[in-house]
């Protein structure tokens, strides 16, 4: 145990086991979710430069190529969820050196990981866009875009996972600082590297992927000096340099729980991706109103993606104390966090829909009433998918991974595609739409049925080790959910 693991300058780490939960969740959500409207704002920033210099055509490539690099960006991000529990069980039984441990391991295997996703990106551009079925029209555009973005790849992904071990330590005010930085450098340099402003070079499409890039290198290395120059409780010096070296049994469970956490975004980014090869179908209107839907609909998320967050990494420290009274209650402060927030935000886009589009489309575009209609028809539907959300995060702070993958599954796959295509016949194009609120209902009502049966609970990160191995293993290698016990 490490004694500077709860007092002492610059560190920002949170005790999440004690005082009352929905004020300690409100604390620890809002810069996760300050951060993730910055992050969908710079996004849209992006979208309207490209949108009002380029084009409908160039909006739709942005759209196609951010789909096919969220899908790539998916198993980095289950690996981190998988360290970012791992640490805040270890930061909940008091142990930072085990959390050190998890952090070397996670940045010291996956930074090859996210070098080798940029390279191989890079080189099956043209393919994966071909899979899409990404509009002739746009393929060109998508592709310049999406290879430019993929040399950000490494710095993103990097930048990401430390971000998620910082959260899982009970720091989410850190991460904050470095998206404005992101944020700031990304959408300033679009319009100037866009249109060749000043001294830049007009590079058109390539020039917003190229201000994500050095906005991701910048940000990314600034975070990595000043988790140094702070002194934060995950650093690694002198000795505990050695924990980049991949420890076996850390790399495995890292792995094997964060394989399934990777599978579920793989499974949302297939079915997204399956469902825009429809949308596509439909010309590049309804592709253009479709991808401006999305932009919107990342905001109505945010506050349930936020608030999962902070639920899973509270449940975690507090799994890792023993304090299983407390979970239930984080759960619940959750749900209704959730719905106050996601509701509020629902309303309020109905009643304002027409700018909010027009500020991407234009108040004259032919896409702008197809948009409109989309947004009518499905988003009230992530009302009902945040209350899911929460619900999952519970049960994955604990260990319990492939119940949350095989739910999504049914619900986004079988439930969502079906629907959209075996409905389109009398619905015509409103069958793509309706099978948001038909796949939500599915996904909701399995998760309510898992959680209330309680298995989850058995569940671990890691198994618990034999006497010998706890006795070889201690301080070393043990994982810190090995000694877990919960009850209830």
């Amino acid at each position: 145990m490490d004694a500077a693991s709860s007092k002492g300058p610059g560190r920002r780490q949170h005790n999440l086991t004690e005082g009352p939960i929905l004020k300690t969740l409100a604390l620890f959500a809002l810069p996760t979710l300050a951060s993730s409207v910055l992050q969908s704002l710079n996004g849209s920033i992006n979208a309207v430069w490209v949108g009002r210099f380029l084009g409908e055509g160039a909006l739709a490539a942005t759209s196609n190529a951010n789909l096919v690099m969220f899908m790539l960006m998916s198993f980095v991000f289950g690996f981190g969820m998988a360290a970012t529990i791992l640490i805040g069980q270890a930061f909940g039984r008091r142990d930072v050196q085990e959390a050190r441990r998890v952090m070397g391991t996670a940045i010291g295997s996956f930074t090859l990981v996210a070098i080798a996703v940029g390279a191989l990106g890079w080189m099956f551009a043209p393919q994966l866009l071909g899979i899409l079925g990404t509009p002739e029209t746009a393929r060109p555009l998508a592709l310049s875009y999406l290879r430019v973005i993929f040399i950000a790849m490494p710095g993103m992904l990097i930048m990401v996972m430390l971000m998620m071990t910082l959260r899982g330590s009970g720091d989410s005010v850190t991460p904050l600082y470095f998206m404005i930085v992101s944020a700031v450098i990304d959408s300033g340099l679009n319009p100037f590297l866009i249109a060749g402003i000043g001294p830049f070079p007009e590079m058109g499409i390539a020039g917003s992927a190229t201000a994500t890039v050095v906005a991701n290198t910048v940000a990314m290395l600034g975070l990595v000096a000043y988790i140094y120059w702070k002194d934060l409780p995950l650093r690694l010096r002198g000795a505990e340099l050695r924990y980049l070296r991949p420890d076996p049994a850390l790399l495995r469970t890292i792995v094997v729980k964060g394989l399934p956490m990777g599978m579920q975004m793989i499974v949302v980014s297939v079915s997204g991706l399956a469902l825009l090869g429809l949308v596509n179908r439909q010309g590049i209107d309804t592709a253009a109103a479709y991808g401006v839907a999305m932009q919107l609909w990342t905001y109505i998320q945010m506050p349930a993606m936020a608030v999962g967050a902070a639920v899973s990494a509270m449940a975690a420290q507090n799994i890792g104390a023993g304090r299983w009274d407390r979970v239930g209650r984080i759960t619940r402060s959750g749900i209704v966090s959730t719905i106050a927030v996601t509701g509020v935000m629902v309303v309020l886009l109905a009643i304002a829909d027409r700018p909010a589009l027009a500020l991407f489309l234009g108040g004259d575009s032919p896409a702008l009433p197809i948009a409109r209609h989309i947004q009518l028809l499905a988003t009230w539907s992530f009302l009902l998918f945040g209350i899911a959300m929460v619900l999952f995060a519970t049960v994955r702070a604990n260990g319990a991974v492939v119940a949350p993958l095989v739910i999504l599954a049914i619900g986004l796959v079988p439930v969502r595609l079906g629907f959209a295509f075996l409905a389109q016949p009398w619905l015509g194009a409103d069958a793509l739409w309706l099978s948001y609120p038909v796949s939500t209902l599915v996904n909701l009502g399995l998760a309510i049925a898992y959680y209330k049966r309680g298995t989850w609970k058995q569940a671990r990160m890691v198994e618990q080790p034999c006497e010998d191995e706890m006795i070889e293993e201690a301080h070393a290698a043990t994982e810190p959910g090995g000694r877990l016990a919960p009850t209830g």
